[in-house]
């Protein structure tokens, strides 16, 4: 409502971004948050994600077992987590902590076992082409 009589709130920009409201005066009134903040030094840097105990169990199976031997996760005990998902998950995993591994499937197994190398990072098995 142009000419109204009332000053309306502009919006400013602070050259970082953030806006802020002018109440007319050149004093800026801040905007309140939408979300709560913390500290970066407080907040962790880690992801906990929705694979993480399965893929915590494995690692630390890997870890255990000597090179000639694979870990055998059945697939009935994955809660109906599609092995697709699990197996990107543990390949974050290994590439944080600098494990070589490969994995296969067949219809009861997850295969997963350590590799020489970082060239062989996963191996498919014929029955996860078709």
């Amino acid at each position: 409502m142009p000419n109204s009589g009332k000053r309306m709130a502009n919006k400013l920009s602070n050259g970082n971004g953030n806006r802020g409201l002018s109440n007319g005066n050149g004093h800026k009134i801040e905007e309140p948050l939408n979300f709560a903040s913390r500290l970066i030094a407080s907040v962790p840097h880690g992801r906990k994600g929705k694979h993480n105990s399965i893929v915590a169990k494995i690692m630390a199976d890997l870890e255990r077992l000597d090179m000639e031997t694979a870990i055998l996760v059945p697939l009935d005990g994955m809660n109906g987590e599609k092995i697709a998902n699990v197996r990107s998950a543990l390949n974050r995993a290994t590439k944080q902590k600098g494990l070589a591994v490969s994995t296969s499937t067949d219809d009861k197994y997850f295969y997963v076992w350590r590799t020489q190398g970082n060239n062989s990072s996963q191996a498919t098995a014929a029955s996860d082409r078709s």
